[in-house]
């Protein structure tokens, strides 16, 4: 099993964004995305904090990736 990276919110939403969700709004620190189809995912903003790797793990499965994937889109950032 490949080891999760962690990032912070930054590079986390350069990865919504490439896969085809954008930016909705913001409460507090908790950007809501969107994509097309209308699947909405919440990712909060804590600076230059990463992202813990249960709550990581949720996002990208909103996001609709697996691992694999999500490395490979880290790599082209």
């Amino acid at each position: 099993m490949t080891k999760l990276r962690l990032v912070a919110y930054r590079q986390l939403r350069k990865v919504a964004e490439t896969t085809g969700f954008e930016w909705q709004r913001c409460e507090g620190s908790h950007n809501t995305f969107m994509n097309t189809d209308g699947r909405i995912v919440v990712i909060p903003d804590h600076g230059s904090q990463v992202i813990v790797r249960p709550l990581l793990r949720k996002i990208l499965r909103d996001l609709g990736l697996d691992v694999g994937t999500y490395h490979r889109i880290l790599d082209k950032l």
